[in-house]
């Protein structure tokens, strides 16, 4: 899963954007709100972390313009502004969830999870098809009960998966959303790591749709 970062304290900007990676996310940042609004408008991302407090465009205006655009990725508003009037300004804007500094890190990392299951249409964070199941609180991946042994890359692709289970996603989809802006991608290499996946939880769940992609499925 990809991650916007967008906070103008580079301490906490940093603090965030270690943590989501510490928990298996691909992040990308922006320090001011002309940045961050043009990240969320040329990129897909599964969800934003954005402050209202923002340089050069405040939080508010970029949430409204994204919205105004059309984008519907998850928003996760993170201010030190703790009036109840800011925050319904928030939501009507088109904000998800609202975290008030400070925080515990632990609630910003939970907050974002329900966000990102809940766009995909999951309400545990249980996700199963199958034998196969992730954890997404512990960022495991099990299959018929036994923990995987997976790489970074080869748990973000199984849990985008199994978060668009029966959903046809393009090579192009999936590198866009494991890998972060800075990573040098290479959509070839999706190709190795399907196959090591293959052979990690069986070649008939992960099946090729010549000329579209792949899609995770129990369908024969």
């Amino acid at each position: 899963m990809r991650i916007l970062v967008v906070e103008d304290d580079p301490n906490l900007n940093k603090q965030v954007k270690n943590a989501l990676e510490d928990n298996g996310y691909s992040v990308d940042i922006a320090l001011d709100g002309e940045e961050g609004h043009f990240l969320g408008d040329t990129e897909p991302y599964d969800a934003v972390v954005l402050d209202l407090g923002l340089p050069k465009i405040d939080g508010l205006t970029v949430l409204e313009n994204w919205r105004k655009e059309n984008k519907k990725f998850p928003v996760l508003i993170l201010t030190a502004r703790d009036r109840w009037s800011e925050k319904v300004n928030g939501f009507d804007a088109g904000a998800d969830d609202y975290v008030t500094k400070p925080f515990q890190m632990e609630e910003l990392l939970a907050r974002l999870r329900a966000l990102i299951r809940r766009s995909a249409g999951h309400a545990t964070s249980d996700i199963e098809c199958g034998p196969l199941k992730i954890d997404t609180k512990l960022n495991k991946v099990f299959i018929n009960g036994t923990k995987l042994k997976l790489t970074s890359h080869e748990y973000k692709i199984i849990e985008y998966f199994l978060h668009h289970q029966d959903k046809v996603i393009s090579r192009t989809e999936l590198t866009e959303h494991i890998y972060d802006q800075d990573f040098d991608r290479d959509s070839n290499t999706i190709e190795v790591f399907i196959g090591r996946l293959r052979k990690k939880i069986g070649n008939n769940m992960i099946k090729t749709e010549r000329g579209y992609g792949y899609r995770l499925s129990l369908d024969e």
